[in-house]
């Protein structure tokens, strides 16, 4: 909606604002793009292709795969000499995911139902379980990381290994900054209200 300026003039909000930054617009696009391409259903069936389904033939989910990888880093993480406990919880699942204890309780029942998770009483808190992967759960994130590596190998082949090094190297920045400063909660509820006022 056009305002009044003193002169008599008038402007939009939009003209008011600043132009937007063309190199961030693209890291946004990019961004958007790439989300929708990494959660893609075939890394999956590959996955499925080359492990056994968990008990009755259980398909593996994506969220089988997440909790798993979790796992996997916390218990990589515990065994760290300055790690202030070697246990790993749901709690700390709940943490690593960045959801909400109820939701990493529902997703760690699911891996362990599939038979990738194995649940064991905790030698400090008898009231909560100690995590850990099965022999499934191994393989399955071995499989994984092995088709992640090779669809970036793919992705990259024309790259020289100065290029990957620099990509590694700002990406793992960028991924720090997101890390340390996460997007607004109120996010898409936020995009409408600015996108609808006068």
């Amino acid at each position: 909606m056009a305002t009044e300026h003193a002169s008599g003039g008038s402007t939009s909000s939009q003209d008011s604002a600043e132009p937007p930054d063309p190199v961030l617009s693209d890291i946004s696009r990019a961004l958007f793009h790439l989300r929708r391409v990494w959660f893609k259903p075939d890394l999956m069936k590959k996955i499925r292709a080359q492990t056994s389904g968990g008990p009755g033939g259980r398909p593996l989910q994506l969220s089988n795969l997440m909790v798993v990888h979790a796992i996997a880093a916390l218990s990589a993480a515990a065994e760290d000499p300055g790690c202030p406990t070697a246990e790993v919880t749901v709690g700390a699942v709940a943490e690593r995911l960045e959801i909400d204890p109820s939701t990493a309780s529902r997703l760690v029942g699911h891996a362990i139902d599939a038979g990738l998770v194995s649940r064991r009483p905790s030698p400090v808190d008898a009231r909560r379980a100690n995590l850990g992967l099965t022999e499934a759960g191994r393989r399955v994130r071995q499989v994984a990381e092995r088709s992640r590596r090779a669809y970036l190998a793919g992705l990259m082949s024309d790259w020289t290994p100065e290029e990957r090094a620099e990509f590694a190297r700002l990406l793992t920045r960028f991924t720090e900054a997101a890390v340390r400063t996460p997007a607004e909660l109120e996010g898409i509820d936020k995009i409408f209200r600015e996108a609808g006022a006068d």
